[in-house]
């Protein structure tokens, strides 16, 4: 069968369940506060560069092997590297044969849902949350039951009512997905004394944790509470990490942090053959050396740009714009007034040149998340922020009167 053009027609061909088609890319629109893009003038270019050489000199004729003569688990110095920044920064004790390299943490994602989930099992997972882990679910035909969030993260409490509730109706859900450092979208850090609560309900219940530790290299002030991961006594959690947002995120480097019962099983269905051999060489030979003043320097060059976008909007929205302070990360989570319907708001916005993500897409809420959205404040310059949030006001005013033009005049003369 052809289309009317004569080309060979794929869709009646086509595999049930798929996503719907992707949109062609025409490129980024001028101001762009969407996706984990980073800031392009902290990429560290003559450093990689350097790393790339000394590896390549000395061990590139390993490329010749699958594994680069390391194993399945990914290249053996990145694993030793994670070994002791893992204990360094999030308290975790673990091996290098406890480690698997993935490309990128959605590989992570894919594998332990892979793993634990079929259709119509049930997990638990923030009301709000990473998109990724979101859609991943639902096209697995998984039941999400969403657990709000506070200040300090998701509400254990509902936690506790959820897990009573279905273990009532006799069913036992495979994980408990969290994001407790520096959570996405909206920037809070569980406590140590919910990340001991919810703990003792997984084990309490019989249900893993699946602890999503992406954006805990970006601390403020350098400090976190221990992982998840670290603090299990039962062995319940299972981690994963990312190079995505401390170094760069094309470069498609993540880790999975298991007992090597889980990984053991979880190999046979990573199908790729190993994941990338010359990011994970670079890396490990640009991170044994570099990493820990890498970091901080990223890390005050964000809280700049965050604060340059706090500012904006307070100027721009006034209290239209509801926002926390957040302890690290890059992105911010906005509340606009209940008439702003964000995906709307977005429409509107992505044609004026300006892309933010409406919040129904980080949440499994649609109404608590209808005049929420998320915008990334890493990618664009100081100065781009500040002409992007005041375009984006304007394109708000015309769509919902939020905010005031009179409102802003008002602001600018005080």
């Amino acid at each position: 069968m052809t289309a009317a053009s004569g080309a060979f027609d794929f869709t009646p061909l086509l595999a049930k369940g798929l996503p719907p088609a992707a949109a062609k890319w025409n490129g980024f629109p001028k101001y762009n506060f969407v996706g984990g893009n980073n800031d392009a003038d902290q990429v560290p270019v003559d450093r990689l560069l350097a790393a790339s050489t000394a590896v390549l000199t000395r061990e590139g004729a390993t490329l010749a092997t699958y594994g680069l003569n390391s194993g399945p688990l990914g290249y053996r110095p990145l694993r030793e590297f994670l070994v002791g920044k893992l204990k360094r920064d999030a308290g975790i004790t673990c091996t290098a044969d406890e480690i698997l390299i993935t490309s990128g943490s959605l590989q992570g994602l894919d594998l332990v849902n892979g793993l634990l989930t079929s259709p119509g099992d049930t997990v638990l997972i923030e009301q709000e949350c990473y998109q990724g882990s979101i859609t991943r679910l639902v096209r697995r035909g998984v039941n999400i039951v969403g657990i709000p969030l506070d200040g300090d993260g998701m509400r254990v409490d509902a936690v506790a009512s959820a897990l009573a509730d279905l273990k009532a109706k006799g069913i036992r859900p495979k994980y408990i997905y969290t994001i407790p450092t520096v959570q996405n979208p909206t920037g809070t850090i569980m406590s140590e004394q919910r990340r001991a609560e919810l703990l003792k309900l997984s084990e309490d219940y019989g249900v893993p944790i699946f602890e999503d530790d992406c954006y805990a290299d970006l601390i403020w002030n350098g400090q976190r509470p221990p992982a998840l991961y670290a603090m299990s006594k039962a062995g319940g959690v299972i981690h994963i990490g990312s190079f995505s947002k401390s170094v760069a995120p094309a470069l498609r480097v993540g880790y999975i942090v298991a007992p090597w019962e889980v990984l053991s099983r979880i190999l046979p269905i990573k199908t790729d053959a190993g994941s990338g051999a010359l990011e994970q060489m670079v890396l490990a030979e640009f991170c044994t050396a570099h990493f820990n003043d890498h970091v901080p320097k990223l890390a005050r060059g964000l809280r700049l740009k965050l604060e340059a976008m706090m500012e904006a909007l307070a100027e721009q929205f006034g209290t239209a714009a509801e926002f926390d302070d957040p302890p690290g990360g890059i992105f911010l989570w906005v509340k606009l007034p209940d008439n702003v319907d964000t995906l709307k708001l977005y429409q509107a916005a992505l044609a004026s040149g300006i892309a933010i993500n409406p919040g129904t897409e980080w949440s499994v809420n649609a109404a608590h998340s209808k005049s929420r959205l998320r915008l990334c404040f890493a990618s664009p310059s100081v100065q781009e922020i500040r002409d992007g949030v005041a375009a984006l006001a304007e394109v708000c005013r015309k769509e919902f009167g939020v905010p005031s033009r009179s409102a802003n005049v008002e602001r600018a003369k005080g």
